[in-house]
């Protein structure tokens, strides 16, 4: 029976690792906590005069570096000075050089969240008139390619390490004290711990390229290496290698000294390594939870400790799930059922405590119940919320088994035979030499293997035992997946802020443009003037088609009192609007005929109640202005 469920094992393992490396490579560049929600100038206005400088407001604050904030002119070449600074609040600007010809400029962006993910974009404005431009703003994005994989996996097996890690312990420490003396289990734990060190070293090393340039040729950079130490991320991945330090002392204790404790001595060690090993797998925990999602938005005090009693309950569930399994499959050593039902009454705690700050945290990331289907974080959310309750399922099942399940001991007297033989063999071999004292060497460890095969044999015969073995292989395959799933969770922007930042950019947008079903068609104003002059008297009409952000045709008319046209020399017209303080943005319009003047793509920036007013000279030395305020746009 064991022999053809371990090539079932490896199989069903293989396609679990196939699945969750799929979730991982398609899962894209990160997308980051921090929302681009308004900027200045806005994306797609025309402004008559360039600008002093270029502000972009976020969401929430992002760490700057040198290179952050960029402003390419048509051709690529970039028009930025000095560093990025801070405006005020979630504020960031960066000034630019003076007198900018006219076309249309590219804004480029790449920060970092204060939840340590990279957001990257990209927009355009225009001064004077839109023109062509050589920069491409299609592939502005932040943490994907060869690094961003890497560092997706990184974070996965850092995830895996750490469940293992801890998990394995407490249901040594917890569940299976005997487990201390079984060579798998210390492979496993002892595994945990490496797999954890070894992708936080990896994640050290691949953060500032991750966040910067995304290169492969940076990893190894030394001065990335030196700003990635003084971010909080950076202080996040070293207090987690200094906490790995500990958790080498805590396991070389609980598998050397304690292993070998009677059992009335280990009380007390018991009682020391519990305390000590909650005090370092919290602050192993804390390193997510202070450097990610949890450390800021809405109630980050809160945020954080029930962050780090999400993650000590799963991986007390799920790392006490795979020791089990382990302890099932691969060790010689039969585990009680004691032992088994103890763990059941654990992982149902750490159930419990799981849902519940699952909830809070569903609560704080989304916000609304349009965001379970409006948002990617809210997709990936029903599906994580569909596998735990599949695992949740197929843990009652193996609680079901638990309770039936019936102790398989080898019996002391079955053993006592074995140890004489092995010490008689020894014995001999100690007094006599050459082939005989070989011959009862290679015997004894013949006889040792029939006896652990024969035990083998013996407890997987209890029918309830192989079912528990099922049922816990299949809650396994189940974390494996839902592990690979909340991984990529913690890489998406939170519902939440996807829906605020949106709302804004629609706010934002709105105020500054009308779109195609908006108010649009001529606009004609009529106003009347008198220069003071003996023949100074008359009419100016503007028509604006079709009078709506953008290009608008502008068309002047000047007549008579009587109707007739009016021949005077020059005519200018002034744009302002007042409530954003742009303008006045002057056209001088060409001459077309008697009284008649025209100018073509007149921009119109954005949406508002523009005042038009008309310059309107009929001599050398009378000129009048006139004005009139209409809502264009």
């Amino acid at each position: 029976m064991t022999q053809t469920i371990a090539p079932r094992v490896r199989t069903l393992v293989l396609l679990l690792l196939a699945a969750c490396g799929l979730l991982l490579t398609t899962a894209g560049p990160a997308s980051a906590h921090a929302a681009l929600t308004g900027s200045d100038p806005q994306q797609g206005v025309v402004v008559d005069k360039a600008p002093d400088q270029v502000a972009l407001t976020f969401s929430e604050k992002v760490a700057l570096s040198n290179d952050s904030l960029r402003v390419l002119d048509p051709k690529g070449k970039a028009v930025q000075q000095g560093k990025p600074f801070e405006v005020g609040g979630t504020t960031y600007g960066v000034k630019v050089h003076s007198g900018l010809p006219d076309g249309t400029y590219t804004v480029t962006y790449q920060v970092v969240s204060a939840d340590s993910h990279p957001v990257a974009g990209a927009y355009t404005f225009s001064v004077g008139a839109p023109s062509t431009t050589s920069v491409s703003v299609s592939g502005e994005t932040a943490g994907g390619g060869v690094v961003g994989w890497l560092y997706g996996f990184g974070r996965y097996m850092s995830y895996a390490g750490f469940i293992v890690l801890v998990g394995g312990a407490a249901f040594v420490l917890g569940c299976w004290q005997r487990g201390a003396g079984v060579k798998p289990m210390q492979r496993l734990v002892v595994g945990g711990w490496l797999t954890l060190t070894s992708a936080t070293l990896l994640l050290l090393l691949l953060r500032g390229s991750y966040t910067g340039s995304g290169k492969v040729g940076d990893v190894f950079d030394l001065d990335l290496l030196g700003n990635v130490l003084q971010t909080k991320a950076g202080a996040a991945l070293v207090s987690r290698l200094l906490l790995l330090a500990a958790a080498a002392l805590f396991i070389s204790v609980l598998f050397g000294a304690y292993d070998k404790r009677e059992d009335e001595e280990k009380r007390d060690l018991t009682f020391g390594l519990a305390i000590g090993g909650t005090v370092v797998a919290a602050g192993l925990a804390a390193s997510w939870a202070m450097a990610e999602h949890a450390s800021v938005g809405l109630q980050a005090g809160i945020a954080m400790p029930v962050d780090v009693v999400h993650l000590l309950a799963v991986a007390t569930w799920l790392g006490g799930l795979t020791a089990l399994l382990v302890a099932l499959y691969r060790s010689d050593a039969p585990i009680e059922s004691a032992a088994v039902r103890r763990f059941s009454q654990v992982a149902f705690g750490s159930m419990v405590a799981l849902v519940a700050t699952g909830i809070y945290q569903s609560w704080r990331q989304l916000g609304s119940w349009s965001a379970f289907t409006g948002t990617r974080y809210g997709q990936l959310l029903l599906v994580k919320i569909g596998l735990v309750a599949l695992l949740v399922g197929i843990a009652f099942i193996s609680r079901r088994w638990t309770a039936q399940l019936a102790d398989t001991v080898v019996r002391q007297n079955k053993r006592a035979p074995q140890k004489e033989r092995v010490a008689a063999s020894a014995s001999g071999s100690g007094k006599s030499k050459g082939a005989g004292s070989k011959r009862a060497a290679q015997l004894a460890r013949q006889q040792a293997a029939m006896d652990t095969a024969r035990q083998k044999r013996t407890r997987d015969a209890d029918p309830h035992r192989f079912g528990l073995r099922r049922s816990v292989l299949a809650e396994a395959g189940v974390a494996v997946v839902l592990l690979a799933v909340t991984t990529v969770l913690t890489q998406t922007e939170p519902g939440r802020t996807e829906e605020d930042a949106k709302a804004a950019k629609t706010a934002s947008s709105s105020s500054s443009s009308s779109d195609a079903s908006g108010t649009s068609g001529a606009l004609t104003l009529d106003m009347s003037f008198d220069t003071g002059g003996t023949d100074g008297k008359g009419v100016v009409t503007v028509d604006f088609d079709p009078a709506r952000v953008g290009g608008n045709e502008m068309h002047v008319y000047v007549q008579r009192p009587n109707g007739r046209a009016f021949d005077i020399p020059e005519v200018k017209v002034a744009l302002t609007l007042e409530a954003k303080k742009i303008g006045p943005l002057t056209v001088t319009p060409d001459r077309i005929a008697t009284g008649h003047w025209s100018a073509s793509n007149v921009q119109i920036p954005m949406a508002g109640d523009w005042k038009v007013a008309v310059t309107v000279r009929t001599s050398d030395i009378d000129q009048t202005t006139v004005s009139k305020n209409a809502q264009i746009g």
